[in-house]
């Protein structure tokens, strides 16, 4: 990653912004919007920066003086001088993606922002909602991790109740309630992919579906890490004869075709 995205809590916090660009309205009702206390200089408790200044010799004499000061610093259109950069948004609140590339496309972040407020129902931030409050009971009845997460993969899965890209129900707490009771208690087991390619991008939706679900991943030498980077991020990794480790969940096994 060049750059490791982060979602930060503004609600009362001192941002400086400042200048007279053309960027300066848009970044101001952007950082309204998330709560932020704007200034329009420097004072203490500042600790980021964005500015709107057009002339390239005044936006890095400016970025210069408040980087020295520890401020980290955007400034609107100028991607070589900024210490952090804003995504294009789609918001669902309280689910909310950011669409980065480093600089590199505004358009491409654009067209894929409004692929993205197409794809996504306008209900999804009532899901995630729903899921907060329900967690406690799920917990409650549902002891092991992977038990529950067996529970919320099912909910989640294309075509399941709670499909994020699907149909999604009028009040999905009652969904949850409803599939909690009848749940059944689906066994976890052991699964297999056997790939034919090194590219991650020829995963089929079962695979990635498997490798997102997975518990323990145990895989053939030669398997393409850019297919391991696919796994979900606390799945545990190890090279096949090492790793058949006892423990609940689904046990996925990457094969390399013959």
């Amino acid at each position: 990653m060049h750059s490791l995205p982060l979602f930060m809590k503004l609600e009362g916090r001192k941002i400086l912004l400042a200048g007279g660009g053309e960027g300066f309205v848009p970044k101001q009702r952007l950082l309204e919007a998330a709560g932020a206390k704007l200034v329009g200089s420097y004072e203490a408790g500042v600790r980021l920066a964005v500015l709107a200044i057009d002339d390239p010799d005044e936006a890095a004499r400016a970025a210069a003086v408040l980087k020295e000061r520890g401020v980290l610093v955007n400034v609107v259109d100028k991607p070589d001088l900024c210490d952090f950069s804003f995504p294009a948004i789609v918001d669902r609140s309280p689910v909310i993606l950011a669409i980065g590339t480093g600089g590199a496309s505004a358009t491409l972040s654009k067209v894929l922002r409004e692929r993205l407020e197409a794809l996504l129902p306008a209900k999804l931030g009532k899901v995630a909602d729903a899921v907060r409050a329900a967690r406690a009971e799920v917990n409650a009845r549902l002891r092991s991790g992977a038990e529950r997460r067996r529970f919320w993969d099912r909910l989640m899965a294309r075509g399941g109740t709670l499909d994020p890209t699907g149909k999604l129900p009028d009040d999905p707490g009652a969904a949850i309630r409803a599939a909690l009771e009848n749940r059944g208690d689906a066994a976890a087991g052991k699964a297999e992919i056997v790939l034919t390619s090194d590219d991650p991008d020829d995963l089929t939706l079962r695979q990635l579906r498997l490798l997102s679900q997975a518990d323990l991943i145990l895989y053939e030498a030669g398997i393409s890490g850019a297919v391991l980077d696919r796994a979900r991020r606390d799945a545990a990794v190890l090279p096949l004869g090492e790793g058949d480790l006892p423990g609940e969940g689904l046990t996925l096994t990457l094969r390399r075709a013959v």
